[in-house]
């Protein structure tokens, strides 16, 4: 069963919003997704958390970063790690990618690993993006393969862009956010939570 949920009055209230999609894409499909106008596009984040006990197996993120870095299955296990699912013409996007690094920029110092997932653009797209962002965390680019979608396939998908997933030292999903995050509290609160958990 899934955790508690932060800032959802009520359960069938927390299913709707579960099941709405938020922000910029109704899925990760690449150039897929509702018009602003669509009752399914929202940008406030609902946030799920689940319990260690129901979170299942581990999330195995591997690939190349933008960076040129390959990770392999497994590198980041014993470390609580954030992922962010975006691209660079999304509004909500745009306007989190600030209170991402500054959170970023805050638990870097205690091991915590960043990383965005970028679903639809190129290197050059990317790479802009992170410059006018002044992003400074490693980025998959997801486009072409899937391959980072997938992982999460079938656990708590991020189906709607964007997405930010904590993952906990044993690389299990511990928590989402489906839409923009709000404000770098509710973030950082997430963070330490799965910071204080054993490894």
């Amino acid at each position: 069963m899934m955790g508690r949920l932060i800032g959802v009055g009520t359960l069938s209230t927390a299913i709707v919003l579960l099941l709405s999609l938020s922000g910029c894409t109704s899925t990760l499909t690449p150039g897929v997704g509702p018009s602003p106008s669509d009752p399914r596009y929202v940008t406030n984040g609902a946030v799920t958390e689940i319990a260690p006990a129901d979170r299942g197996k581990a999330v195995t993120l591997a690939g190349t970063l933008d960076t040129g870095e390959e990770i392999t299955a497994g590198e980041w296990t014993g470390k609580v790690v954030v992922a962010n699912f975006w691209y660079a013409g999304c509004g909500p996007c745009r306007a989190e990618a600030r209170d991402l690094e500054a959170v970023y920029t805050k638990y870097q110092s205690q091991g915590v690993i960043f990383v965005g997932v970028n679903v639809r653009d190129q290197a050059a797209t990317a790479k802009t993006f992170a410059e006018e962002f002044g992003i400074t965390y490693p980025t998959f680019l997801d486009v072409d393969s899937g391959a980072q979608q997938l992982a999460f396939a079938g656990k708590i998908a991020p189906n709607a862009v964007p997405t930010t997933v904590v993952i906990d030292k044993k690389g299990r999903v511990a928590s989402r956010i489906l839409g923009q995050l709000e404000s770098q509290s509710i973030l950082q609160t997430l963070i330490r939570d799965a910071l204080a958990e054993g490894s």
